[in-house]
């Protein structure tokens, strides 16, 4: 058959991207138990859809806006694993055949956006099941989401969670496990509003849930395009040096447990003033500058921010072994005022980030130690995110209040991924470097997969 009809099948947007990257083969292979047949038929499903829905080409643009406007479905938050959360509010969505298809469109919308801005990064879909009822409930629609997860976007999901479900709901749901299949369904989760705690702190929890999330959704501009993935501050300190004190441990423990804590928090923060912070950061680097960045592997790169230079440019490498489990991050100040710098990280349990938090004087320069703990392993999806902003009143100004306080246009933010040197474990690419686990069939099966979409495209 001709070319032409292969590309009536399949975009063949999506047939390049299939030869040229290998990551989405081996989603595919590895959501699919590395099973070839099963792997294809998905490929072949998933990029029909892709196709017939003109995935490509859904922008903000091509779906109604009244959509956007019901925030019925949206992205906004994290949970306590830093996967973004993709939210429906049920009870805003009424059965309906003549707009069955945007909405399709419109879910899509969001998990391509999101696929494109954070890839490999996984979603936690949360249903806000409170105040709905049964004309509520569209099968069609709920079995279309599950696909996403299941056929269309495979390894994307993290979890499911159905918050306040009502009884009378019971038998549609057991329809909907009994669609999720094997792979997906230890994913489902059925929690109350006191139970969603234990996934989702209460800063991305709505009050009606029992969180404090001030966000309340309106439309425009979309919500949440920062897409700030890393949302934990630092872990906490383990003290491996001797220069380190016990009042430092303490507020590192206090900060986890205000990020993390599945109930409120009665620990009161510590109001610090940033420039005593910085003060205070320089008296210490006096004494334990050497002894903290000792080890660390120093970076070669640099990335030219408006506020901040941050060295390394893109990745931080980390590997297995004692000499491997330090890298160093440096912050110079390139404006003519203090500048207040805080890192993040998507792993805190991980990574200890020293300091997590202060300021940097005009034209100086800050070591930031990132030091795996214990036995941790890095991992190429381990994300930091450097944020930056410029002080005015610097006397007066709090840590916290600062943060809470400076507009998000104001903020600089540089990312870096997590490089994970050859010799650690585990490696980048089961499929390619893991011989223990798939020997040589994992690649002979990705070749296999590969082949089959070059084939379609050919010759179908």
């Amino acid at each position: 058959m001709s070319n032409r009809n292969s590309t009536d099948k399949y975009d063949s947007r999506d047939v390049e991207r299939l030869q040229q990257d290998d990551a989405i083969v081996e989603g595919y292979l590895t959501w699919r138990l590395y099973v070839v047949d099963d792997a294809l038929k998905m490929i072949d499903e998933s990029f029909q859809w892709r196709k017939e829905f003109g995935v490509n080409d859904i922008t903000e643009s091509t779906i109604p806006r009244w959509m956007f406007e019901t925030g019925a479905v949206f992205l906004h938050g994290y949970d306590k694993e830093g996967n973004k959360l993709f939210w429906f509010k049920v009870k805003l969505h009424v059965k309906d055949a003549k707009t069955i298809l945007d909405k399709k469109k419109y879910v899509a919308f969001w998990l391509e956006r999101y696929a494109k801005k954070e890839p490999g990064m996984p979603l936690t879909v949360v249903f806000d099941m409170s105040e709905s009822g049964l004309s509520n409930i569209d099968m069609e629609f709920v079995k279309y989401v599950i696909n996403c997860f299941k056929v269309y976007y495979p390894k994307f999901l993290s979890k499911m969670i159905i918050v306040d479900m009502p009884w009378i709901m019971n038998a549609a749901w057991k329809i909907v496990k009994s669609w999720l299949g094997p792979e997906a369904i230890s994913k489902l989760k059925f929690a109350t509003k006191s139970e969603i705690q234990t996934f989702i702190g209460l800063e991305y929890l709505p009050p009606h849930m029992g969180g404090t999330d001030p966000f309340k959704y309106s439309y425009p501009p979309l919500p949440d395009d920062d897409f700030q993935t890393p949302i934990c501050d630092n872990g906490p300190i383990v003290s491996e040096d001797e220069t380190e004190s016990k009042e430092g441990e303490l507020e590192g423990k206090d900060g986890l447990e205000s990020s993390f804590n599945s109930t409120e928090v009665a620990v009161k923060p510590k109001k610090v003033n940033f420039l005593e912070d910085s003060l205070r950061a320089e008296d210490n680097d006096k004494t334990d500058t050497n002894a903290r960045i000792k080890g660390a592997r120093k970076p070669l790169t640099t990335f030219k921010g408006h506020l901040l230079d941050v060295s390394p440019a893109e990745e931080l490498s980390f590997g297995s072994g004692e000499t491997e489990k330090k890298s160093l991050i440096i912050l110079s100040n390139v404006t003519k005022n203090q500048v207040a710098f805080k890192v993040r990280t998507t792993a805190p349990e991980k990574y200890r980030v020293k300091p997590s938090s202060s300021s940097c004087e005009p034209g100086a320069s800050v070591d930031i130690v990132v030091s795996l703990h214990g036995g941790s392993q890095a991992s190429p999806q381990d994300r930091f995110l450097v944020m930056a902003a410029e002080m005015d009143n610097v006397g007066s100004q709090e840590l916290a209040q600062f943060w809470k306080e400076v507009p998000k246009n104001k903020i600089m933010e540089h990312r870096l991924r997590c490089h994970v040197l050859e010799s650690s474990k585990p490696t980048v690419s089961p499929l390619r470097d893991s011989p223990v686990e798939m020997g040589s069939s994992g690649q002979q099966e990705l070749s296999t997969a590969v082949s089959y979409v070059e084939e379609k495209a050919l010759f179908l």
